[in-house]
C-alpha cells in the first residue's frame, strides 16, 4: 500500500479546501480508474481533531508521529496556522523526517511555510499564495520565492499556490501516475478543466480589477471584458467613457501599470491562451474570437506574452482529448 499512499499533513488553523482539493480528486480518482490508484490518509499531531481556520473541525486518520515511509506523495497544507505550525519543532521535524521517506514532496498556499521550515526547499524554486510570498521570501532567503506561477515543480519538491491550485498540482500527480484520460476523467468529474498549467499567473486579469475609487477604469476594463472583439482602440475606449484619450492613457498607466492599447493587448491574448488549451478551434478561429486581426498577430501577441508560439502552447499545454 505503501507505494501509492498519499499523506496530506494537517494541522490547527489548515484551510480546509487545501486538504479537500487533494483528498478529494484523488478518492475521485480511485471511483474511476480501473484499480484503486491511491490510498489517501490526512495525519494530524497526535491523530487528534483539528480545527480548520474555517471553524470546521476535521478528524485525521492517522498520526503524524506515527507515519513511516516508503510514501507516494507528502503534502502539506496551508492555512492561517502555517506560522505556528512551521515553528513547532515536532511538525517540523516529523515533516523533514517524512520527506526521506517520500518519492515526491509538496505544499499547498502557506504550507510552503513549513516545508521551507524543514530545510525542504533551500536552494529550489518555489510558490506560495501571493499573498505571502513576500513574507516567505523574506523569511527564508534560501529559497527562490516566484509569486506568479500556480504551482511550481522542482525536482521532487513542487509548490502549489493558493488554495484551489490544488486542484491543479493534484491532477498534475494523476496525470503522470496514470495517464491523461485518468486525470481528464477527474476533472470532467469536479466539474473543472484540466488542467491549468503550473506556469499560469495566480491573477489573472480579468478578477484582478482596479479598486472601486477607480471607477472610470473599472467602467472600461468591463467593457473591454466583455466585448473583445469589438472595436477597443483607445479613442473607441476614451469616447466610450467620455474622456480624452491622453486622460485615459494616464488613468491606465497610473491604476494599471499599461497603456489602453497594451491592456487590451494582453486581455486578448489570455483570452486566448485559455481557447487554445481548452478548445479544439484552429488558432485562425481563436485569433477572431479573441479580436485579433489575424493569427499572425495573436503569435506575435502570443510570443510576447507567454514566450512560445500559440501552436506550442496547445501542444504542451492543451486539456483536449484526440
Amino acid at each position: 500500500m505503501e507505494d501509492r499512499l498519499m499523506v496530506v499533513v494537517g494541522y490547527d488553523g489548515a484551510e480546509l479546501l487545501d486538504i479537500a482539493c487533494v483528498t478529494t480528486s484523488l478518492t475521485l480518482a480511485n471511483r474511476l480508474g480501473a484499480h484503486p490508484a491511491y490510498a489517501v490518509d490526512v495525519a494530524t499531531p497526535g491523530n487528534h481533531a483539528i480545527a480548520c481556520d474555517s471553524g470546521l473541525t476535521l478528524q485525521g486518520q492517522r498520526s503524524l508521529e506515527r507515519t513511516r515511509g516508503p510514501l507516494n506523495t507528502l503534502i502539506v497544507s496551508g492555512g492561517v496556522g502555517h506560522e505556528t505550525a512551521a515553528g513547532d519543532p515536532r511538525i517540523v521535524g516529523h515533516v523533514r523526517r517524512l520527506a526521506r521517506e517520500s518519492r515526491r514532496i509538496a505544499s499547498v498556499c502557506t504550507g510552503a511555510t513549513v516545508l521551507a521550515a524543514a530545510g525542504l526547499l533551500n536552494g529550489k524554486r518555489a510558490t506560495t499564495h501571493w499573498w505571502y510570498a513576500e513574507q516567505l521570501a523574506s523569511s527564508y532567503p534560501d529559497v527562490t520565492v516566484d509569486p506568479a506561477p500556480i504551482y511550481i515543480r522542482d525536482g521532487s519538491v513542487s509548490t502549489a499556490a493558493g488554495v484551489t491550485s490544488a486542484l491543479d498540482l493534484t491532477l498534475a500527480f494523476i496525470e503522470e501516475d496514470h495517464g491523461g484520460e485518468l486525470a481528464r476523467d477527474v476533472a470532467r468529474g469536479l466539474v473543472t478543466y484540466l488542467q491549468r498549467p503550473g506556469n499560469q499567473a495566480q491573477m489573472s486579469m480579468f478578477t484582478a480589477t482596479p479598486a472601486p475609487t477607480n471607477s472610470l477604469v473599472g467602467r472600461v476594463v468591463n467593457h473591454i471584458a466583455s466585448d473583445l472583439t469589438g472595436d477597443l482602440t483607445t479613442t473607441a475606449l476614451a469616447a466610450e467613457v467620455g474622456v480624452s484619450e491622453r486622460h485615459l492613457t494616464r488613468l491606465f498607466i497610473d491604476h494599471l501599470g499599461r497603456t489602453p492599447g497594451r491592456y487590451v493587448r494582453d486581455a486578448r491574448t489570455e483570452a486566448a491562451a485559455h481557447l487554445l488549451t481548452s478548445t479544439s478551434l484552429p488558432v485562425a478561429g481563436v485569433a477572431a474570437q479573441c479580436g485579433f486581426r489575424t493569427a499572425e498577430t495573436l503569435r506575435q501577441a502570443f510570443v510576447s506574452r507567454y514566450g512560445t508560439p500559440p501552436s506550442h502552447y496547445r501542444a504542451t499545454q492543451s486539456t483536449q482529448t484526440t
